[in-house]
């Protein structure tokens, strides 16, 4: 297998702070989403996913044996 299960963790984690992200986004109550949710917290968040999921494709899973 080329992930471990580290890697598959790592991953749902990105995904959930992505669907997060996301999920900021929309709650925004200002027209057209240009509040602080739609406009800084929930990209930022959306960032923080992405970002996890590029840890969870490139950790090394050998590195703890």
């Amino acid at each position: 297998m080329p992930f471990g299960r580290k890697n598959y963790l790592l991953m749902i984690a990105g995904v959930i702070t992505l669907v997060v992200g996301f999920i900021i986004m929309s709650i925004d109550s200002e027209p057209y989403g240009f509040g602080f949710l739609g406009l800084t917290l929930g990209p930022l968040v959306v960032f923080a996913g992405f970002i996890i999921e590029i840890v969870a494709i490139l950790y090394n899973p050998q590195k703890d044996k």
